[in-house]
């Protein structure tokens, strides 16, 4: 039997011995620990399609008399779901119209045609495109190129300097889509699943600036890292120049043409939308008032791609609502499915009771218990989705947190950042996924290369929220 059939199954089952046999351990407790065993065993094994399995807290809560429906379904609307959909609708402009095309390739025109040269542009340009757009999307538009890089080199078959650069250019595709996303709120689920909880538990706001003054740094850091890991340690190609790859950028700039009206839109209403969130503080200052919010900032731009004209007669518009099936709005229901467990959990208890258990622990020094979390999410992220990780684990850390006397902020933010640095193995994330597909990679190579990397991040997210965390927050 398959992982995902004896999920299936086992779900349900456990959903109903735990009603069955739980009560006189459990208390009042049996019906929302029993629905929490049955969504993570789905989220885990994936056994269905996980925002599917989100949605269990609508029907398990309000049969079971935990709370009703309207509490039950209250979290699917919290305000930390409308900035992630106006992210979502502001990257659809952004994709529809080519400009994150046009933005990769003229970074790439810059960075040289050396063999490192064109690696590091295709960093850049992957982890750039990646804190504003899915990391998925940005691997599938970036491969091709990178295909067409490689194909300069084989013209008379490769020689083992052009075998590694090829192989260093597809990892640096994905991992600098992995760490992109995690630069700022919107960049990745995680991120905005971690918000959510941080503003539902503990009714604390992360600010959009304020993830970038911590996670910009972080994420420049663990980018420099890679780029020299793979070009000077493991991958060193020593090629001086890719000879047809000036040309060949050159080329698909000139396929794009000059830059549209569409285009300069689009980049008004995000360059808008980026001050709006980035000034947000000074904007409610000439206010008078702390109205504007990274929420509605979000929206507002968002609903401007919708209803920015380019044609009146026509009825035309920058982006239309045939576009939105591009939007991935299973990720929005997992976010309110995660936060309605959570509420759940909260209201009956039993996170109150998981950090007075471990309440005994409060000698454990930070930072070992900073590495010990980061390390458990990164290597755990490597065998199941970090949206799912990340949506089970974070309210079990801040309960950890509150009950060592700790601020948990110091655990939850590295372990957030963690989930999406899985470096080791094709299936951990889409990115490793789509490079692995190129034929340039073998598994071990892929291993190797994560396996350190995976290492030197649990000391750089370590050693930097330990430092900064303070400071930004």
């Amino acid at each position: 039997m398959s992982r995902k059939l004896i999920g299936f199954f086992l779900g349900p089952i456990i959903f109903g011995l735990t009603l069955l046999f739980g009560k006189q351990l459990l208390g009042e407790t049996t019906s929302v620990i029993a629905a929490a065993g049955w969504m993570i065993t789905w989220w885990v094994t994936e056994a269905v399609a996980i925002p599917v399995t989100a949605l269990l807290p609508l029907i398990l809560f309000p049969l079971s008399g935990v709370i009703p429906i309207a509490e039950a379904a209250a979290p699917y609307a919290s305000p930390i779901i409308f900035l992630f959909m106006g992210g979502f609708m502001i990257a659809l402009g952004l994709e529809k119209h080519n400009l994150h095309i046009r933005l990769a390739l003229n970074i790439l025109r810059v960075t040289g045609s050396s063999g490192n040269g064109v690696i590091l542009g295709f960093m850049l340009s992957t982890a750039l495109l990646s804190m504003w757009i899915s990391n998925t999307a940005t691997a599938v538009m970036m491969l091709p190129i990178a295909a067409s890089v490689v194909q300069l080199l084989s013209k008379d078959g490769f020689v083992k300097a052009e075998k590694t650069f090829a192989l260093a250019l597809m990892l640096s595709i994905a991992y600098s889509a992995n760490i992109g996303g995690t630069m700022t709120l919107i960049g990745t689920p995680p991120n905005v699943v971690m918000a959510g909880y941080l503003n539902q538990l503990l009714h604390f706001t992360i600010g959009f600036s304020d993830w970038l003054l911590l996670a910009v740094p972080i994420g420049i850091i663990l980018i420099l890292i890679t780029y020299f890991l793979l070009t000077a340690v493991l991958f060193r190609n020593n090629i001086k120049n890719v000879e047809g790859s000036k040309t060949l950028i050159a080329g698909e700039i000139n396929k794009l043409g000059i830059i549209t009206l569409e285009e300069k839109l689009v980049i008004l209403i995000f360059g808008l939308t980026a001050c709006g969130w980035i000034f947000k503080s000074q904007i409610n200052s000439v206010i008078g008032a702390p109205l504007l919010t990274d929420h509605i900032t979000a929206m507002i731009g968002g609903c401007l791609m919708f209803s920015t004209p380019l044609d009146i007669k026509n009825n035309s518009k920058l982006v239309d609502w045939e576009d939105t099936k591009k939007l991935p709005w299973g990720i929005l229901l997992l976010f309110g499915g995660g936060m309605s467990l959570a509420n759940a959990l909260a209201y009956v208890g039993v996170i109150d009771s998981i950090g007075e258990l471990v309440s005994s622990y409060s000698q454990v020094e930070l930072i070992l218990l900073m590495v010990l979390v980061t390390g458990l999410v990164l290597f755990m992220t490597e065998f199941m989705s970090n949206v799912a990780l990340v949506t089970i684990l974070i309210p079990v850390i801040i309960a950890v947190s509150e009950g060592i006397n700790i601020n948990p902020l110091y655990l939850v933010i590295p372990a957030t950042l963690a989930s999406s640095c899985a470096f080791m193995m094709p299936i951990s994330t889409p990115p490793n996924a789509i490079v692995y597909s190129s034929g340039h990679i073998k598994m071990a190579e892929m291993i190797k290369a994560g396996f350190l990397l995976n290492l030197l991040s649990i000391v750089i997210l370590t050693l930097m929220c330990y430092w900064v965390i303070p400071m930004v927050f």
